[in-house]
């Protein structure tokens, strides 16, 4: 990040797959969370301790959450009605939660967030238009995004 490098990717495991926790939860967190909570924690530390925490937007998240119920192996399966976002520095505005879901996590039971609203947001943040449209080759409007609004809550 000091060097100019845009985008950061940090996976403690990013051959194995070993996040898609369908079966034995409970082993793989307890093998990967430490792990990813320092590895998380170190990284928010040195941007602050850097002077870098403002400028650089830090984003975790899936594509999609887990089923609020374990399955018949001890895990959890893939479900698009819920999941989540963790947003923090470039010009996020901290320490806010934006929705909720049912007591379960079954579905959003208030002020529902969805990835294109997510997306809206990021690009804001890193001062693209989301309501833009490029032009093809054959005069068509192609949108950056074509649904979705930006948080208003997350932005500083």
């Amino acid at each position: 990040v000091e060097a100019g490098a845009r985008f950061v990717t940090l996976n403690t495991d990013s051959s194995s797959n070993m996040w898609d926790h369908h079966g034995d939860l409970k082993k793989g967190f307890d093998r990967q969370l430490p792990a990813y909570d320092r590895m998380l924690a170190t990284l928010l530390d040195d941007l602050v301790d850097r002077g870098l925490y403002d400028r650089v937007l830090v984003v975790v998240c899936g594509e999609f959450g887990r089923t609020p119920r374990m399955n018949e192996r001890g895990g959890r399966d893939h479900w698009g009605r819920a999941g989540f976002a963790l947003l923090g520095g470039g010009g996020v505005r901290g320490g806010q939660i934006v929705g909720a879901t049912t007591s379960h996590g079954e579905e959003p039971a208030s002020q529902p967030v969805t990835p294109a609203d997510l997306l809206a947001t990021l690009y804001n943040l890193l001062g693209v238009d989301p309501s833009h449209a490029f032009t093809d080759r054959n005069g068509r409007p192609i949108p950056v995004l074509s649904e979705g609004r930006p948080i208003t809550e997350l932005i500083s």
